[in-house]
Formats: C-alpha cells, sequence, structure tokens
C-alpha cells in the first residue's frame, strides 16, 4: 500500500507517512495539520495485485478513501481524490465522458470506483479527477514510458501493444489543471487526461522520435504477447468534457505531454 505523505509547513518541508487504512491515524494527523485543503492521492495502484488480493485492493482504494473521506467531513475541508479509466469497460468506440456509465472489468477497477462513491457521499465539497495512463516520475517511473525509456537504454528493438486504447495524463498538466478547478471551487467529476485517443505502441514510437533514436525498431505486438493477471478493457480512452463546456481544460494533446517529460528528465539528467 503506498501510504499517503503529509507535506508539513516547516523550513525545509518535511514529509510525514501517514497509512490511510487506519483512520485514527488519519484523524490524528488532520486534526494536528489542520489542512484547508486535502488532496488524496495515495492508492494501491498495481492492478495485478489488487486482482490477486481484493481485500488488500478495497482495504486501500476503498476504505481508505472513505477515512481520508470522514475526517475531511469532521474538519469540515474539500477533498480532491484522484481515480482513474480503469472504471470503464471498454466497450464504447469513442472515448469516455463524465456522463458514461462506469463498469470496472478489473478489482482495481471496481476498488476505484467505490472510493468515488464514497467521497460523493460523504462530501458535498470534493474533486474528483479520472486520470488516464500516467506519465510521471522523473527519477523512478515505473509506469509505461518510464519502462520504455529504461529498455531504450540497452535494447534498439522494443515491442509495444497495439490493440488496446487510452489516454495519457502527465502529472505537470494534471497537477496545473487541478489547481485551475480547485480555485474556481468548481466541485464534482472530471477528467483529467491529455488530449488524443491513442495506443501503446504509438506512444513507444513517438519517445523514439523525439530521442532522435533512428537505431531502433518498435514492433507491434497484441496484448496477447503479454498475459496478465487482470482483465484490461480494450479502451481506457477518456475526454476532458466537463473541463472543455466550462472552459477549464488547460491540459495539451498527449505528444506535447510526452515531449515535455522527455525534455524534463533530460534536464535532470535523466536518461
Amino acid at each position: 500500500m503506498l501510504p499517503t505523505a503529509v507535506l508539513r509547513e516547516q523550513s525545509p518541508p518535511r514529509l510525514t507517512q501517514l497509512d490511510v487504512r487506519k483512520i485514527a491515524d488519519v484523524k490524528a494527523v488532520a486534526q494536528d495539520y489542520r489542512p484547508d485543503l486535502v488532496m488524496h492521492l495515495a492508492a494501491e495502484t498495481d492492478v495485478d495485485l489488487c486482482e490477486l488480493d481484493p481485500d488488500h485492493a478495497f482495504q486501500t482504494n476503498t476504505l481508505g478513501t472513505e477515512n481520508v473521506a470522514l475526517v475531511c467531513r469532521l474538519l469540515d475541508v474539500p477533498m480532491v481524490y484522484i481515480s482513474t479509466g480503469g472504471v470503464f469497460d471498454g466497450s464504447k468506440r469513442g472515448p469516455y465522458t463524465e456522463f458514461d456509465t462506469p463498469n470496472p472489468l478489473s478489482v482495481y477497477g471496481r476498488s476505484k470506483l467505490e472510493g468515488e462513491r464514497a467521497v460523493q457521499a460523504l462530501l458535498s465539497r470534493h474533486y474528483i479527477f479520472r486520470a488516464g495512463w500516467m506519465i510521471g516520475s522523473r527519477q523512478h517511473d515505473k509506469k509505461f514510458v518510464g519502462k520504455i525509456l529504461k529498455l531504450l537504454e540497452t535494447q534498439t528493438e522494443v515491442k509495444a501493444v497495439d490493440d488496446r486504447f487510452g489516454t495519457p495524463t502527465f502529472t505537470q498538466h494534471i497537477s496545473e489543471n487541478i489547481i485551475r478547478v480547485v480555485e474556481e471551487e468548481r466541485y464534482g467529476l472530471y477528467h483529467a487526461v491529455n488530449r488524443g485517443m491513442t495506443t501503446r505502441y504509438a506512444i513507444a514510437q513517438t519517445i523514439v522520435a523525439c530521442l532522435g533514436r533512428t537505431d531502433v525498431t518498435v514492433l507491434p505486438v497484441s496484448s496477447a504477447h503479454f498475459p496478465l493477471v487482470a482483465p484490461r478493457a480494450v479502451s481506457e480512452a477518456m475526454v476532458n468534457y466537463k473541463l472543455d463546456l466550462l472552459g477549464l481544460n488547460v491540459m495539451p494533446d498527449w505528444q506535447t505531454a510526452l515531449r515535455d517529460y522527455i525534455a524534463a528528465r533530460a534536464e535532470d539528467g535523466c536518461q
């Protein structure tokens, strides 16, 4: 389980580890810190682990979220909750909007959806953001983009799935959009992804092109090439429909997001 990290307003700032599964601990830290807003980012995001251990998934992603929401209600503060496109079953031809009905295929998706429902039931002042395929950490990126960049350090041939569809979400861009929505106090449920529907094969091709690696071959393969424990939807693609309607969507297309991320890694001295 990934614990919540609570940032203290000290000089220099420090982090306090917090297990969201323990409501007494959540309450104690929150009452000590007295936040104006709680951003709940803790989750078990290993989809296959969730499938193998449903108790862990629901205890962390659902009950842990419920604990945070209960404490936010106690303190009368709004809450930000990060959810996932994994709440959809992939049967829709085009990208999902916030007005489509969730129907998760995996334990992970169900546990995150129940987390959404807990937040909605307990708090009138809440923000729920469904993210897509994450592009994030510069130093310890364990997601798809990070894995491809790691492979390219030693290999000139990579395989990537071309029969599953989604929308990437760069952590920097979703953070900027969350701030925009919170500043406007537009409570509710939103999709927060970079623009455009794509495959991991196309993402791998774009990474290679961004790096100028003419020596690398990217091979398309079916999802059967990488057998996994948990079922995955054919498509988790989403569109920021509500943000567009409200004029609050500041997230660029996924190709721009990928270029920005690779450029940021290079500036940090990452491969």
